[in-house]
């Protein structure tokens, strides 16, 4: 086997080892780095020896090795994650915000569209969700104001993210603390 890799071949092992990265988001940054490192080595030794495509068959797919390294680094408990709570609390305001205006800008639309008189009109909103909105109209311009989330949104965006990320597994169980250990006879 010569000594120098291909350029494929080192692509080969760097998107086993990338994707292993990302497979391990969940581990402190420094572990992570240290485990990224030591696969890619590990492989270069490897594919050195017996060719690249028997030390990525040996090393088996990037997610039963994360898995085994999340377990070793946290126990084979469910475990949470921080990436999914990221994810829901970033997109869940996105796409309500979007609904919210696009509701706002349909019933606009309705009241330039039906010819509404110059005035202020108000818009109870989307129910439990929004505050109402008030519409001003002046010679079929149409401004309005309002339509900010009510508590119980932030609750359920708070509630929602705990949730999705299972970040309640980051407390340590209660009945740990509690127990002390078995006298022995």
């Amino acid at each position: 086997m010569p000594d120098k890799l291909k350029m494929f071949d080192r692509i080969r092992i760097e998107r086993l080892v990338w994707t292993l990265d990302q497979r391990l988001y969940d581990l402190p940054r420094a572990s992570r780095i240290a485990k990224r490192r030591e696969v890619r080595a590990n492989l270069l030794e490897a594919a050195a020896d017996q060719g690249v495509r028997q030390a990525l068959r040996r090393i088996g797919s990037s997610s039963a090795l994360a898995r085994e390294y999340l377990g070793a680094e946290f126990g084979d408990r469910p475990r949470h994650s921080w990436v999914a709570a990221a994810y829901f609390a970033a997109l869940v305001p996105l796409l309500l915000n979007f609904a919210l205006t696009e509701a706002a800008n349909a019933y606009a639309q309705g009241l330039t569209g039906g010819h509404a008189a110059d005035g202020t009109h108000v818009w109870s909103g989307i129910s439990y969700l929004q505050s109402p909105l008030t519409f001003t109209i002046d010679q079929g311009r149409v401004d309005h104001t309002g339509g900010a989330w009510t508590p119980i949104v932030y609750v359920l965006w708070a509630v929602g993210t705990v949730a999705c990320g299972r970040l309640w597994r980051l407390v340590p169980p209660f009945s740990r603390g509690l127990r002390t250990p078995a006298a022995e006879y």
